[in-house]
Parts: structure tokens; sequence; C-alpha cells
């Protein structure tokens, strides 16, 4: 009798068996894994704010205010390659207090190299020249606090670095970009309605373009009050909260709501390009693009539409309505002023999106945000009782 060998191999059916609950099971863990990823990122993202909240604490403990939003220095004869002209972010003043003390100290004395290492003569002065002034190094150096991991947009070398966090601005948006005060330093005293005393009365946000604000003036109360928020840096493709739409004078003229009809409605992420201009498409001008720029579009936020909505403003470097974003699904996190970081969502109670920001059209001072919890938490001084519960 001859014995035959039992075959110990896999028939194809068995094998196909095999490769389908393979498959099957990345399938079911491939999302559990990515989504771990993400949750990991954004508790880096979330600890990244604690340590800016930190730094801000240890600078208010230090001064007795708050870093300003566009300060800095200003030359009368040598223009932007010899003085910053107080342009400023409230960023570059918290290096030393974030572990930067190297790049402080390069900021903060005159340089005399070029981007390319060979030596300047002149040198830059200290503070730095213009703050988009590409052949300065520190400009071009990436802190990375300052960045949300979960951003993929890199910086180009040659281009000054990113940041992922903005500072506050309050609810409006009439002439948000400077203050009253000229980038000279001298106050504008006239009865217009730029003037320095008119527009005391209604940028209301943690930071007030070059003015100094201190923790006492936070009349709400430190953990009432947004003093930063996440914003996404733009890479651009035109994507409406990274990329401004600039329609002039008319940001001043119309509520949040009014720009969602210039959304590409075939790609309501985005701007639709046959409507208008778009900055960031043909140049750098993008959200997040200049760490070191104290202007709103770059590290500024305002409150009042909400978390990931439109960019509008009146130019990059203008007024301009500029809200909180981020990559995390479904909104973004901010800062609190006793140092706690919430995630916001995007349905956040908002109020009336319909309604003109404070500012323009003879609004009357001293009235709660019109735009509900969001418009409260970023104002300091208005007065407004928070009942709802954070983190929503």
């Amino acid at each position: 009798m001859n014995d035959r060998r039992r075959s110990t191999g896999f028939t194809l059916v068995e094998l196909l068996v095999v490769i389908a609950i393979i498959g099957i099971l990345v399938g079911l863990l491939l999302p559990a894994v990515q989504a771990a990823r993400e949750a990991a990122r954004r508790m880096s993202c979330s600890n990244n704010f604690k340590q800016i909240g930190i730094a801000i604490h240890n600078y208010h403990s230090a001064y007795k205010e708050m870093p300003k939003q566009l300060g800095g220095t200003y030359d009368l004869t040598g223009g932007a390659t010899d003085s910053n002209q107080n342009n400023l972010s409230w960023m570059v003043g918290l290096l030393p207090f974030m572990e930067q003390q190297g790049l402080w100290d390069t900021i903060s004395n005159p340089y005399r190299f070029h981007r390319d290492g060979t030596v300047r003569t002149p040198v830059f002065p200290a503070m730095g020249p213009s703050v988009f002034d590409t052949d300065y190094g520190p400009w071009l150096t990436q802190v990375p606090g300052f960045r949300c991991p979960s951003d993929p947009v890199i910086a180009i070398s040659t281009t000054p670095a990113y940041t992922n966090y903005a500072g506050c601005i309050g609810d409006t948006v009439h002439e948000n970009h400077y203050g009253g005060v000229g980038s000279d330093g001298v106050s504008d005293t006239s009865n217009s309605t730029w003037s320095e005393v008119f527009l005391k009365q209604y940028d209301r946000g943690f930071f007030f373009s070059r003015h100094t604000r201190k923790f006492r003036d936070v009349l709400d109360g430190l953990s009432n009050t947004i003093v930063a928020g996440e914003i996404v840096c733009g890479d651009g493709t035109g994507e409406a909260t990274s990329h401004m739409r600039t329609v002039g004078s008319v940001v001043t003229q119309h509520g949040p709501a009014y720009w969602s009809n210039q959304l590409d409605p075939e790609r309501p992420r985005y701007w639709d390009r046959t409507v208008g201009s778009v900055e960031g498409i043909n140049n750098m001008n993008r959200r997040g693009t200049n760490w070191a720029s104290g202007r709103p579009y770059y590290t500024g936020f305002n409150t009042c539409a909400p978390p990931n909505g439109p960019c509008v403003g009146r130019a990059h470097t203008s007024s301009a309505s500029v809200p909180a974003s981020s990559r995390h699904q479904g909104g973004a996190h901010v800062l609190i002023g006793d140092g706690s970081v919430q995630f916001i969502t995007d349905s956040i109670e908002s109020g009336d999106q319909n309604t003109v920001p404070y500012g323009s059209r003879n609004p009357k001072p001293g009235h709660e945000s019109p735009y509900g919890l969001w418009g409260a938490l970023g104002t300091m001084n208005a007065h407004e009782t928070i009942e709802e519960q954070l983190n929503q």
C-alpha cells in the first residue's frame, strides 16, 4: 500500500480568507490609531499653550504688565531697515520666558550677519528691522513652542517663521491693527473714529495694539477672559480660515455672517476666487506665517465669528475679522487668563452673526458683546457674567 502525504500548506481559498481577515482588522484598527495620534497631537498643542500661559504670567510678574502687541522700536530717518517700526508681536517679548534666551539675546542686540551668513555693514539694529525683512535670520527662526503638531504646514526657509497661536484682540474689527498710535509711536489725538481716545472705548481684548495691558485691567476676571487662541497657518490653497478675503473698508460695515456668500459653493471651506481678491494665493501673506509681526492677521484673533470662521480684512496689515481656527476636529484651543486651556467648539453660542462689530456705525461703548458667550469671553471689561460651562 502506498502512503499518501497529507498537504500542510494553505489552499487558495484559505489564503484569501486570511487576507480578508487581515484587511478587516487593519480597516478597524487604522482609524483608532489615527485617532490616538491626533489625541496625542492635541494634548501636545494644549501643553504648548499652557507653557505660553506660564510665560505670560512670569512676564507680568517681572514687568507688571503684559507684553505689547505691536511694540518695538522706531527710527525717524532709517525706516524699515533701521527699526521694526513698532510692529513686533507679543510673542517676541515672551522669548526669555520660554527657554529661548539665546534667540532673545540675538534679537535684543545688534546683529551683523545676512541670512546667508556673510557680514552685513551696517549691522541690523537691536530689536531687528522690519518684521517682513527676510534677510534677518532671527525672524526666520522657528520657535517649536509656537507650533501646533496637528498643523502640517511647514515654513519655507527663506520666509519668516510661523505660529499657530494668536493673542485675543477683543470683539471688534474697526482699526484693530494700530490702536490709534502710529508706527512712530505718536498718538492720534483728533476727534476721528480712528483716534486713540475713540479706539480705547472699543478695543477691549486682552491685547490692545500699541498699548500695554495689566492684569488689573481685566475687570471681567482672568478666569472669564481669553488671552490667546489657536490659528491655522496658510498653505496657499485659498482656505477661508487661513487666507484673507481683502475687501477694503467694507470689512467694518457688515457682520460676520455676511461673508459666507463669498465662499465656494462646491468647496465651502474655501473662498470663491471669482468674486474677489484673496491674500496668500500668489504671495506669502498668509495667516500665521510671521510670528514676529503684531498685525492681527498674523498673530491676533477676535471673537466676532466663531472658531474656524473665514478671515476678512482691509489688507493683511490692516483692520481684520480674523477668527480662531485649528486642524483639530470641531473647534480650537484657547488660553484663559488664569492659565487654563479650554477647547472651544465651532458651535459655541456666538450671538447674532449679522450684527456689525462695535467701533463703526455709531455703536455705544460699554455694552455687552453682541456675539454671545464667544464675544463675552473675548472682552476684558464689558462686565458680562459667564454662567455657561466652558469647553463647549
